[in-house]
């Protein structure tokens, strides 16, 4: 029996449209009540990520920031951390706006953006449908590295760059891995959303990076988990599709990948599912853990 699952939301848990199918959450619950402990273990915000995780049930812990934090959501507190200072923070945001490139930054509970563009509109479109507890907070400034010098805030999750231009992208990932004392997450291919506009489906489009505080990864955060719930790795399903899943999918006991992932994410996984479209996280639930 499998003792933990570890579930990325982005690509994988969620479908294009930001939604989990009824037929998914139902699984969810069947294989929580078996004795699986659940995590969602996304880029997302605590907050965001802990209202999806209280609405699916799966509500005792949760891996945020791609591996910068884990939360324990019955006690609301933080039990484990590897935050970017905020003197990183400023150090990436003066390069990001002195070649104009597009970023936001998170923090344990929003999302500080210059406008809504690229993921940040993404996320607001999602929250079109939600009420507002449930939303991913977005604070949109004039300012971003102002805003964060005057606001106190001492502690990042994560910064993320964006551009639809490839060359202009490329440029962004030489200047950033320049930067000592970070992660600066590959990701070699555009992401793909869709928006309702109206009655019509919009592709949004583009390339983008993530930067966290060096040796952050949610293969880390589970560790911390196993360790605390005394689990062994090989008890461990890791689900994703992106390369910030890729040390959980290569440590975990089994790492299964989403049909919609990167083939180099399907040459280390395990096991490779329908894609988050299709439900392929039911199809994994059913298959390797209620089965």
């Amino acid at each position: 029996m499998y003792k933990l699952m570890a579930i990325d939301l982005d690509g994988t848990l969620l479908n294009s449209f930001g939604e989990v199918s009824e037929e998914t959450k139902k699984a969810l619950k069947l294989a929580k009540e078996q004795g699986t402990e659940i995590v969602l273990a996304s880029g997302r915000p605590i907050s965001s990520t802990e209202s999806l995780a209280v609405e699916l049930g799966v509500d005792n812990y949760l891996i945020s920031g791609n591996g910068a934090a884990v939360y324990d959501i019955q006690n609301q507190k933080i039990i484990y951390d590897r935050f970017l200072s905020k003197e990183q923070v400023l150090n990436i945001a003066k390069m990001c706006e002195e070649n104009s490139f597009f970023y936001n930054v998170y923090t344990e509970d929003e999302v500080i953006a210059s406008s809504l563009n690229y993921n940040v509109l993404f996320y607001h479109k999602e929250n079109v449908k939600k009420i507002e507890e449930k939303r991913t907070h977005i604070n949109v400034v004039q300012n971003i590295a102002e805003y964060i010098e005057q606001s106190g805030k001492e502690k990042f999750l994560k910064i993320t760059v964006c551009d639809e231009s490839q060359f202009i992208f490329n440029s962004i990932m030489k200047r950033l891995k320049a930067i000592p004392g970070i992660d600066v997450l590959e990701v070699a291919y555009m992401s793909r959303k869709k928006i309702k506009d109206g009655t019509d489906d919009v592709d949004i489009q583009y390339y983008y990076t993530e930067i966290t505080n060096e040796n952050v990864n949610k293969w880390s955060a589970i560790e911390f988990l196993l360790d605390k719930l005394n689990i062994n790795k090989e008890e461990v399903i890791a689900i994703g599709d992106n390369v910030n899943d890729k040390e959980m999918i290569e440590e975990a006991g089994l790492g299964i990948v989403m049909g919609n992932s990167n083939p180099k994410m399907k040459e280390i996984a395990d096991k490779i599912v329908a894609d988050n479209n299709s439900e392929g996280v039911l199809e994994a639930i059913k298959n390797y853990v209620l089965s």
